[in-house]
């Protein structure tokens, strides 16, 4: 299957489609071509080292940075270029507990943890083309995995595997993978936390400010589901907690404009926190096509201090 065939650049299609496309790898592959392509023609150009123009080949550029798409429709030979070289290490830690593998619309949407995987493969293989060291941690109410950085573009496939295998855990409890991440990254480098941040905030934010201490950029990924936004439902619906199992039976439309108020008021609390500490704090909701939740997480967060 030829995924270009499709006409259409895979980064700005609902990923609900995307998903429906093919394999994980390929897929990627062509999310992170098109989120680059946007880039090159947009005036803000990003985040840390990343691909900024198209040069004509010339004798000694690395095979690995000719754009075969440009070769194949014009017959002259042109390399990516890039900002600036840096010796970055990133640490990815990932949410994996119950909650994630939750959506409001089964088989309609994907849950979160399954956009997520898309979204971290496709941020991980950015990192590595720009050839900087990247590693994973996943955690529900222990740490899952702990993948050590490597800057080897083949290490993408590496990480690729242990995003696959992955699923759904138990309840959070994020503290001892933020700790985790002082084992891998001894100087300074970029901490990227990604969860439904269901979990204790106060913890969290005392184990992010230690990282931006010790001199780490830390970016929270905050990943909510369209229908965590609003109340939605028949007459009545019973809500079920997916981690601790208790549940309550509730009248949507009497509820709906608090429960709207009280999300949009925990969102602005995360968020006033974060910013309080010199944290960069992007919510991305899973019916966001990939190529915009990926300038969302990496372009606005450009220069993180």
């Amino acid at each position: 299957m030829s995924v270009a065939g499709t006409g259409h650049r895979l980064d700005l299609l609902d990923p609900m489609e995307v998903a429906r496309l093919g394999g994980i790898e390929m897929l990627t592959e062509e999310i992170v071509e098109g989120f680059l392509t946007g880039l090159h023609r947009s005036p803000r150009r990003g985040f840390s080292v990343e691909f900024a123009e198209h040069r004509a080949y010339q004798p000694g550029d690395e095979v690995r940075y000719i754009d075969w798409k440009i070769l194949a429709r014009n017959d002259r030979l042109f390399v990516k270029q890039f900002e600036e070289e840096t010796n970055l290490r990133a640490m990815v830690v990932v949410d994996v507990s119950r909650s994630m593998g939750w959506t409001g619309e089964p088989g309609k949407r994907l849950t979160k943890l399954e956009y997520v995987r898309r979204l971290v493969a496709a941020m991980v293989l950015i990192l590595l083309r720009q050839r900087d060291a990247t590693g994973l941690i996943t955690f529900d109410e222990q740490v899952r995995s702990v993948t050590p950085p490597r800057a080897r573009l083949a290490h993408w496939y590496q990480l690729l595997g242990v995003l696959h295998r992955t699923q759904v855990g138990a309840r959070t409890a994020a503290e001892p993978a933020l700790r985790r991440v002082m084992d891998q990254l001894r100087r300074r480098g970029l901490v990227i936390f990604v969860s439904d941040l269901l979990l204790d905030r106060d913890l969290a934010i005392k184990a992010l400010r230690f990282l931006r201490h010790r001199g780490h950029q830390v970016l929270v990924l905050h990943i909510m589901d369209p229908a965590e936004i609003s109340l939605h439902g028949p007459a009545e619906a019973r809500f079920e907690d997916p981690e601790t199992g208790e549940a309550v039976t509730i009248r949507p439309a009497d509820w709906a404009e608090v429960y709207s108020k009280t999300v949009a008021g925990v969102v602005h609390d995360w968020r006033l926190a974060c910013r309080r500490h010199g944290i960069a704090y992007e919510r991305v909701v899973t019916d966001t096509p990939f190529g915009l939740a990926l300038r969302q997480a990496l372009v606005r967060s450009t220069h993180l201090t």
